[in-house]
């Protein structure tokens, strides 16, 4: 089995500058970092990870807690989290909290114990034990998509939520709809708070009074958004159209217009947070804020690696765009696909990160919980 001292000889470079390329421990010179490079490749070389975390007291992994069997909007996440990990040379180990308090605790306390370099994690509704733990042990994170409110303790990476649905509030009122109704999301989750609170901007812009009765909680679930449509729709004044705060809640809101023999957008019109694969396969075409999934998995790992390289600079929020995809189940004619962007705010500084490459693990998964 080659060894280091191997490497070295063949790329004409000494042991320690091989170290230094598997480690990341000193810059490198391209040229000589691709000769190692090249020489490890030729001669077959496969790093001693175990020796090398003894070594340097870093194992180059990252945990990374997302509820991505529970929700397709965190799969597109974890593929971002992944290319990005690959690319900076770190291992991933991944665990599913299924947006449970005491199970989200358990994940994070066993992906801790592996000895992960940071994690990134996608908080619960009831976060507080969580928090309570990384804060504890001081463990090197970033909260995903859901932010905590109040001074960050921890850098945070999420999306752009108020504008965005305040947009698609707008444009319902802008198409002559006055009762326009919100399957809101989980309470507690920093989402569904600003998308409420988006969803109550635009009716302020539009000029249209705040009424309660229309805003019902789907739970960030499609169950729950079969029964919050349900619920609006028996309403003696109910809405002529609605927004959906996510893409489970607006399946299950569209299998409650079906199953009472409801037309989009003719009975209702429809305008949905979070846009998927398949949304311009359905007719009507669905009207969508479309979040940038794949970036903020890879901003997430950035801004963990930053932390690592930095452990002392003051925490921050990065919040990405979001896109307003215009179709036609709004009640506009089809037309040729329509985008319009958000702008981003307060940005985090990037760092440049080392490369290598990686290796991928994951978790067994526990029984399937609910949606977010």
């Amino acid at each position: 089995m080659p060894t280091m001292a191997d490497v070295a000889r063949s790329a004409g470079v000494s042991v320690a500058t091989v170290s230094h390329v598997l480690n990341g421990t000193r810059p490198v010179l391209p040229h000589t970092r691709q000769a190692v490079l090249d020489a490890m490749d030729e001669l077959g070389y496969t790093p001693n990870t175990l020796a090398r975390s003894l070594v340097t007291s870093r194992t180059r992994s990252i945990g990374l807690a997302v509820s991505a069997i529970s929700n397709p909007y965190f799969t597109e996440i974890l593929q971002g989290v992944e290319a990005e990990t690959l690319r900076h040379g770190y291992s991933l180990l991944i665990a599913d909290p299924h947006d449970d308090p005491a199970h989200e605790r358990k994940v994070v306390q066993l992906l801790h114990e592996r000895r992960v370099d940071g994690l990134i994690v996608a908080p619960s509704a009831e976060p507080g034990e969580l928090l309570a733990y990384l804060d504890r042990h001081r463990v090197p994170t970033v909260l995903l998509d859901r932010v905590v409110e109040g001074p960050p303790h921890f850098d945070q990476v999420c999306a752009e939520n108020a504008g965005p649905t305040s947009r698609l509030v707008t444009h319902l009122a802008g198409l002559d709809h006055r009762r326009i109704g919100l399957v809101a999301g989980l309470p507690g989750l920093s989402t569904s708070g600003e998308r409420l609170a988006g969803y109550r901007s635009g009716l302020t812009a539009a000029g249209l009074p705040y009424d309660e009765q229309l805003v019902a909680y789907g739970d960030s679930a499609s169950a729950g958004a079969e029964r919050a449509t349900a619920a609006l729709l028996a309403l003696a004044d109910p809405p002529t159209a609605l927004v959906t705060a996510n893409n489970a809640m607006t399946i299950g809101a569209l299998r409650t217009l079906r199953d009472r023999g409801l037309s989009v957008p003719g009975d209702l019109a429809l305008c949905c947070f979070d846009d998927f694969a398949w949304a311009d396969l359905f007719s009507p075409r669905l009207t969508a804020i479309a979040q940038p999934s794949k970036e903020l998995g890879a901003e997430a790992v950035r801004v963990l690696l930053a932390r690592l390289a930095a452990p002392d600079r003051p925490a921050g929020t990065v919040r990405l765009p979001c896109t307003f995809v215009h179709r036609s189940s709004c009640g506009c004619a089809e037309t040729p696909e329509k985008s319009e962007q958000f702008e981003k705010s307060e940005l985090l500084e990037k760092s440049e990160l080392f490369e290598v490459s990686a290796q991928f693990e994951m978790f067994e998964k526990p029984e399937k919980g609910p949606d977010s």
